[in-house]
């Protein structure tokens, strides 16, 4: 049953147990709410001010939803067994500047905090991780559900990928080990030389930054680290993103194939056709 659900699921998945998105921007997580419904499983909603998108929020029947703050990790613990949720599933980001200054910390998040040696993305929520699984909810892989809509091998868009082999792995080589020195998840070459590097300003600040300089033959790889963390933190390619490619004038993108979320798959093809860029799986 799992698997046809999704081939990202745990063995032993129970489908009667109730699943708990928790759900921050964007169109992720409400691509995964849609696949969960589609599923017949039942649905309930993390939501956090100011980040999940209000349609989302809307609709999920008030009874099966939690809002909270940023920060507010014993009350989500809280919500999560009011559900009686079997497992829990994070999808969308988070604005950074809420997770690192903005926070609204309750008991149990100050906790949690004080006992991390380095705060990043990875060790807050690897540290919400471990409190939710304490509680008896499986954190789910991040990609479950949405299996049709990560990168895949090969040609993604139509016609001759315009990088050749040789850059392409240089690419892929600095995308992967930037992810490796948790630096970021993405850079971008030309010609076998490294334009930008993905860090904490975020993908589409550092296309705007690699478009400065001279772009034909420019490539941007998404990749994730060696020993990556699916249930958060997952690499994501987006119309945003294409957009921001476009105005860049980078127009080729490589993405680590069933690795990367494409959000709206059809979508990102689409405009991706539309405004020359060319994308291709790697694995």
């Amino acid at each position: 049953m799992a698997t046809t659900l999704s081939s990202f699921l745990p063995a032993g998945f129970d489908p009667k147990r109730p699943v708990a998105l928790i759900a921050g921007q964007g169109i992720y997580p409400q691509l995964v709410a849609a696949a969960v419904r589609e599923a017949g499983l039942e649905l309930r909603l993390i939501a956090f001010e100011e980040e999940t998108p209000p349609e989302l929020v809307a609709s999920v029947p008030e009874a099966h939803r939690e809002m909270l703050k940023v920060g507010q990790i014993g009350h989500m613990l809280k919500a999560l067994h009011r559900f009686d949720a079997g497992y829990a599933l994070m999808a969308g980001q988070i604005s950074p500047r809420r997770l690192f200054h903005g926070l609204h910390p309750d008991l149990k998040a100050t906790r949690m905090l004080l006992s991390l040696k380095r705060r990043n993305a990875e060790t807050i929520f690897g540290a919400i991780a471990c409190e939710i699984e304490a509680i008896g909810v499986g954190l789910l892989d991040a990609r479950c559900f949405i299996d049709a809509h990560l990168a895949t091998s090969g040609p993604l868009t139509a016609g001759r990928f315009p990088i050749d082999a040789e850059p392409l792995a240089h690419g892929i080589h600095i995308a992967r080990e930037c992810a490796r020195l948790d630096i970021g998840q993405g850079c971008v070459v030309r010609k076998g030389t490294v334009l930008a590097v993905e860090a904490y300003e975020g993908t589409d600040a550092m296309l705007q930054r690699a478009g400065e300089f001279k772009t034909d033959a420019a490539l941007f790889v998404k990749a994730v680290k060696p020993v990556q963390d699916f249930r958060f933190d997952v690499p994501c390619f987006g119309t945003r993103t294409v957009a921001a490619m476009q105005s860049a004038g980078i127009l080729a993108a490589a993405l680590e194939a069933q690795r990367v979320i494409m959000l709206d798959k059809p979508a990102v093809l689409r405009e991706a056709q539309k405004a020359g860029i060319h994308l291709f799986g790697f694995s």
